[in-house]
């Protein structure tokens, strides 16, 4: 990655950062209360560029997962952010809650495979989908 913040198209990221976004980092999406405040929690997210997509798998009835839903068919604003020292990766764009059991498990299967091990149990898991729109970093 660069060492000055660049933007990117995030359906074919330059190899450092997507390298980058293949290590085990924590993120932190941001979504946005009813009332325009932002609402910044560290989860696990995947990115798939090949598809334009971020994911975080959640449960239902999360904060972030309430705040999505209620922007409603237009999606939602979102970013999410990793940071390793002096490194950092944005991804941004606008956010569905998906819960067909087969985006679900894909989501799943990426949560394994970046993380090296699978999420706990949660019958209640959706996923957010995140249709990227822009890429920004910092090597």
């Amino acid at each position: 990655m660069a060492t000055t913040p660049y933007a990117q198209d995030p359906g074919d990221p330059d190899a450092p950062y997507l390298s980058f976004w293949r290590e085990r980092h924590i993120c932190t999406p941001t979504t946005l209360r009813p009332d325009g405040t932002p609402h910044v929690v560290p989860v696990g997210v995947t990115y798939d560029p090949a598809a334009r997509l971020a994911r975080v798998i959640s449960s239902g009835t999360s904060a972030k997962v309430r705040h999505v839903r209620a922007a409603g068919g237009e999606g939602a604003p979102v970013a999410v952010c990793q940071v390793d020292g002096r490194r950092w990766a944005t991804l941004e764009g606008r956010a569905y809650v998906r819960d067909e059991p087969e985006r679900v498990a894909e989501a799943e299967r990426r949560y394994t495979e970046r993380y090296q091990r699978p999420p706990r149990p949660n019958p209640a898991r959706v996923v957010i989908e995140i249709e990227l729109t822009r890429a920004l970093g910092r090597g």
